[in-house]
């Protein structure tokens, strides 16, 4: 065990002597005991706050029979590996059945595993030996859309009058006649492509979805629907998950008068066609609609009262969350009373992707000051986007740039959220040819948009074929940087990624300041260097200094009346290499480089 979690295991068992020495008439206060008892519930029902979140996708993360795609007993094998690098709760990407037309987002059965995983006493075990390493797990929850192949769309789909036609949204099209489907109903779009409608010639009428064709969106004016995703909550929860990730959920619900979304405008007040060929509409008339946020209280109020089993404490809920502003982010939390995610995705930091200074200290400042003292979830990386190398990176300082990005990830305040792999900083690998292409956003944009391959392949281990992920053919090729870039040659690199993230996520975990500190930011006029001050409630500081310049610089911490404690610093992390701030009124930093200090 890493420290905080054996000093959290034995307080625990601290406690449960208190109360077996009561029980036997010894000499033990009985306000100290409530105390402890108090204390003890408080840091289980809190554990999300200052969470280390790691995100695997499961077909990419470890093959263990031979069949070249990553399943559950991989996940198991690389716990130990997973507890050393200081993760409290695993996010698994759907690993439901499914016909995998969207790799596992298209699901067909919501209460079992698909095979190609493993199987439910794969699942159960996995829960069981994840508690022993005090790691959660979190399920990928899909409420707007099924596949469909679910039963509950064959149903749907069977006759106009069938009991489960109104799960789904149906829709005649315009001047739709006995003879002539007409039009599709409006001008909504998939967000992968083309129109959002598709003709059922069967039942004669459209239905739509928001995302593929195969994946057809619910309709959650329908209470049954509610009440469906409801008793799945509870199915996982009596599994012994500690809370689920909601896919896509601004998009649950649509305009009920079905009006067109707006064509984009160009600089010129010209619309303009996007990467499939389409023309460019915005969506405010398929995302973010109020009738979300009564969904994701009736959800919550489930998961509250659900009594804990395999770990005690809160179940969490993560929102996919990509919202225009922080106003929009902070309705996500709930209104008083009524509470919905307790970690809805701060995307707006994590996906600025450009190394600008000004833009980030005003996102960090939003997430500090503008959330009503909610927790902030930060993101950087996942499945749906390029990973840090093409976003952020400039081909010459790749290694040192992500470095910077994971100090933000984590020196911030509030719950940090990364994708399995960045913490050995693997590169975003595209297939080159269209025939190699397995994601269908690749397909269907090719070349503009070769899809979501190239940062979904397979995690690389070691050295040895196909980076020890499998002992044949990955359902993705390896990168051929797996030879140097892999886990076990960074574990005996004490100036390696891995350890980067190791040394920051222990900070994260043992420094009372990085833990639950307040952001402050500092020297907030200079648009070279980020830097920002943690302040401990017990009134320790800790510095922050990240350089966003390829040129090294030096800045002074103490203007602008900060409130420093001191003008001095003991270092507690910095780039390799780097040099000690002797004094905070001249810290030096490297070409990209960061410094991090405990204010004397």
């Amino acid at each position: 065990m890493h420290w905080t979690k054996r000093m959290a295991a034995c307080g625990l068992a601290l406690i449960v002597g208190v109360g077996a020495l009561a029980a036997h008439g010894q000499n033990t206060s009985e306000g100290s005991a409530q105390t402890s008892s108090a204390a003890s519930k408080s840091n289980l029902e809190n554990w999300w706050k200052n969470a280390v979140l790691y995100e695997i996708y499961p077909r990419s993360f470890q093959d263990t029979n031979g069949d070249g795609i990553g399943d559950l007993n991989g996940i198991t094998e690389h716990l130990d590996y997973l507890e050393k690098l200081g993760v409290d709760a695993i996010w698994l990407s759907p690993c439901y059945p499914s016909p995998q037309v969207d790799f596992g987002y298209d699901i067909s059965d919501y209460e079992a595993i698909d095979p190609q995983y493993g199987t439910m006493a794969d699942f159960d075990r996995l829960v069981a030996e994840a508690k022993k390493h005090q790691i959660r797990i979190l399920m990928d929850m899909v409420m707007n859309h099924s596949s469909d192949k679910h039963k509950w769309f064959l149903e749907s789909r069977s006759s106009k009058d069938n009991p489960y036609r109104d799960w789904y949204m149906w829709h005649d099209g315009k001047g739709q006649t006995a003879t002539d489907k007409g039009e599709v109903p409006n001008n909504w779009q998939s967000d992968f492509g083309h129109s959002a409608w598709e003709w059922d010639e069967k039942t004669r009428q459209y239905y739509y979805h928001k995302f593929y064709i195969q994946q057809p969106d619910f309709n959650w004016n329908n209470p049954k629907v509610h009440e469906a995703f409801k008793d799945i909550l509870r199915f996982w929860m009596k599994k012994g998950v500690a809370g689920f990730r909601f896919d896509a959920i601004t998009t649950l619900f649509e305009d009920p008068e079905m009006r067109d979304d707006e064509a984009l405008k160009d600089k010129d007040g010209k619309s303009y066609l996007n990467s499939y060929g389409d023309v460019a509409i915005n969506d405010t008339m398929t995302n973010n609609l109020p009738g979300v946020h009564p969904v994701m209280q009736e959800m919550r109020a489930v998961a509250d009262s659900f009594k804990p089993d395999v770990f005690p404490g809160t179940r969490v809920f993560i929102g996919e969350t990509y919202l225009p502003n922080i106003a929009e982010l902070a309705k996500q939390y709930g209104p008083p009373g009524k509470p919905e995610f307790q970690l809805p995705m701060d995307t707006q930091i994590g996906f600025i992707n450009k190394l600008d200074v000004q833009t980030f200290r005003e996102k960090l400042n939003d997430a500090e000051t503008k959330l009503e003292g909610n927790i902030p979830l930060l993101v950087f990386d996942n499945h749906d986007n390029a990973r840090l190398d093409v976003r952020y990176g400039d081909g010459a300082h790749n290694t040192e740039i992500e470095r910077m990005i994971a100090t933000m990830l984590f020196a911030s305040r509030g719950a940090s959220l990364f994708y399995y792999g960045d913490e050995i900083g693997m590169k975003t690998t595209p297939p080159t040819r269209k025939e190699d292409v397995k994601d269908p956003v690749g397909l269907t944009g090719w070349p503009k948009d070769k899809g979501r391959d190239g940062e979904r392949t397979p995690m690389q281990w070691n050295a040895t074929t196909n980076a020890g992920f499998s002992k044949n053919t990955p359902w993705l090729p390896v990168p051929s940087t797996y030879s140097t870039v892999n886990v076990s040659a960074q574990e005996k690199d004490h100036d390696s990624m891995l350890d980067w993230y190791r040394k920051l996520i222990a900070l994260k975990k043992t420094n009372v300041a990085l833990a639950a500190g307040d952001n402050v930011m500092l020297d907030e006029a200079n648009t070279k260097v980020l830097s920002w001050m943690r302040k401990g409630a017990d009134g320790s500081q800790v510095v922050v200094a990240c350089n966003f310049t390829a040129e090294p610089q030096t800045v002074n911490l103490t203007g602008g009346g900060a409130g420093l404690k001191g003008s001095h610093a003991k270092t507690l992390l910095k780039s390799p290499g780097g040099s000690d701030a002797v004094s905070l009124e001249a810290v030096q930093l490297q070409p990209f480089g960061v410094y991090i200090g405990d204010v004397r």
